[in-house]
């Protein structure tokens, strides 16, 4: 497996707002596309919630590796 860095979840955030661009230039989105959106999207807020938690660890002096990618569901759960 991957080392993560930051750069690497930088990287894997703009490969999939790269493909859900894609997917919404087609016009019209079947429903299989449609659960893809629904996926990136879920995927997108798991990275950006993984980078926030490795920069506030680096902030505070701790080592960002320490970051764990969180469940979809406790993620989602932020959103309000």
């Amino acid at each position: 497996m991957t080392h993560t860095t930051d750069q690497t979840v930088l990287k894997h955030i703009e490969d999939l707002v790269s493909e859900e661009k894609k997917l919404y230039g087609k016009g019209g989105i079947s429903e299989q596309e449609k659960q893809r959106l629904d996926q990136i999207n879920v995927e997108l807020d798991r990275c950006w919630d993984l980078l926030r938690q490795r920069r506030a660890l680096r902030e505070f002096g701790r080592n960002p590796d320490e970051a764990e990618v969180r469940p979809a569901k406790i993620v989602e759960n932020y959103r309000g």
